[in-house]
């Protein structure tokens, strides 16, 4: 059996009294593209820095392709593209990438990486002239400058303009294929849905959810309804409805979360009302990923 990318073994990390990751188990697998979701607070940057060694469990174990996060790092088997930190200002783009390639054991050559970047255009530019989606893509060449066998993004896209964000995501759907693993923390939840063929969510510190996007929203364990309603639409009938999780009403359009979507739809026609555009499907990932947390943190408060 091939040695998982990443193992978590009962991992906890505590700040004081808050506890950013508790009792997390985790194996992710060669050549998995795996979305990490969670709200702020929920653990994902710390989970992120123990991958990276940038911080020590309190207790379990953290193994990057059996080995320790420093000494994986250390054989050029991870690239990591962070939300926070600076890039070096009084250089230019191609200088800055250079720089990263001498120091990868496994280097690309620096055209190349600036071409899978979409910096070639700037590649002569002072970094400290960049825009905020320019230094997004000069960190993620950063990060591609060899060839790793794990590349730990920490909210890409942020900045980018719609353009760029596909030409990034196609670059690292490449990446998969090749058979590395891709782990991407984000807020875009239409790219873990679209992108990963795996989904994390965390919540306090927990996995609260894994599996496949498909399986995320299932695991919900609700559908969304959406009509319109002609006339005034009376929302404290519609709230009385069975089964109902979720309503909101914009003008004549009223949107229901139900975890029996049928018996729902039958009691909106048992109060005498005619829905029109009748639509029931599957929540969104978004929408599950909401479901799920909200239910959670009910659960916790009613302890």
């Amino acid at each position: 059996m091939a040695i998982p990318a990443v193992r978590f073994s009962r991992v906890n990390k505590s700040f004081g009294q808050v506890k950013a990751v508790n009792d997390v188990n985790l194996d992710l697998h060669p050549g998995e593209t795996v979305a990490l979701l969670g709200p702020n607070g929920a653990g994902k940057s710390t989970t992120l820095d123990l991958l990276l060694g940038l911080r020590n469990a309190d207790s379990g174990t953290v193994e990057v392709f059996g080995t320790t996060p420093a000494r994986a790092i250390a054989q050029g088997k991870v690239g990591a593209m962070l939300q926070s930190g600076g890039l070096m200002e009084e250089v230019k783009v191609r200088e800055l990438v250079k720089l990263a390639c001498d120091l990868h054991p496994k280097a690309y050559p620096v055209q190349q990486v600036l071409e899978h970047a979409g910096i070639t255009e700037i590649a002569d530019r002072m970094v400290n002239k960049l825009s905020g989606g320019q230094e997004q893509r000069v960190r993620f060449a950063l990060a591609t400058a060899g060839a790793n066998d794990l590349i730990i993004l920490d909210e890409p896209t942020t900045g980018m303009d719609v353009t760029v964000r596909q030409s990034f995501w196609a670059t690292m759907r490449q990446q998969a294929a090749q058979g590395r693993t891709v782990l991407f923390a984000t807020h875009y939840l239409e790219e873990a849905d679209a992108i990963a063929d795996r989904v994390i969510v965390l919540h306090r510190g927990r996995v609260l959810a894994d599996g496949s996007a498909a399986e995320i929203k299932a695991k919900a364990g609700a559908r969304r309804i959406v009509f319109d309603l002609d006339g005034e639409v009376d929302e404290a009938a519609l709230r009385g409805l069975p089964f109902l999780t979720a309503l909101s009403v914009s003008g004549r359009t009223v949107r229901i979360q139900s975890t029996d979507a049928d018996a729902t739809t039958h009691a909106v026609y048992g109060l005498g009302l005619y829905p029109r555009n009748l639509e029931v499907a599957g929540l969104g990932l978004e929408q599950a990923f909401i479901a799920i947390t909200d239910a959670a943190t009910a659960e916790e408060a009613a302890r």
